[in-house]
């Protein structure tokens, strides 16, 4: 007769060898200091996460709308990348400043969605700042 400790023991193996390990959703993070592009002549822009909304430069925006938000707030204040901004090293314009400050009770659920949203986003450089309790 078995003992109980080995039946659990084939049971937990069986169990971890035959589950999948799979990736979801990834996200790049960079430390702040970390970018070699030179700074931006252009004023960063503002975004403010909280549980129920997301409000960039003061206006509340969807969550989906945000890519389009945010280029025509780059088109429409006369701060398209090939306008004022001075032109790296290799010809392209540096990324325009996304500071993005949290509300103490935004879950990293909903902060992982914005930054999923904001990695298809080019010509911008997060920077998040962390919540205060």
């Amino acid at each position: 007769m078995t003992s109980l400790i080995d039946v659990i023991f084939l049971l937990l193996l069986f169990f971890m060898l035959s589950s999948t390990f799979s990736r979801f959703a990834e996200v790049e993070l960079t430390a702040a200091g970390a970018s070699a592009s030179a700074p931006s002549d252009r004023p960063p822009l503002f975004l403010r996460l909280s549980p129920e909304a997301l409000m960039l430069n003061a206006r509340e925006v969807a969550m989906q709308d945000l890519p389009q938000a945010l280029a025509d707030l780059n088109t429409a204040s006369g701060t398209a990348p090939s306008d004022n901004a001075s032109p790296t090293a290799d010809g392209d314009t540096p990324p325009r400043a996304l500071i993005v400050a949290l509300t103490p009770e935004v879950t990293a659920q909903r902060l992982t969605d914005l930054l999923v949203v904001l990695r298809d986003v080019r010509g911008f450089l997060p920077t998040v700042l962390g919540g205060t309790s």
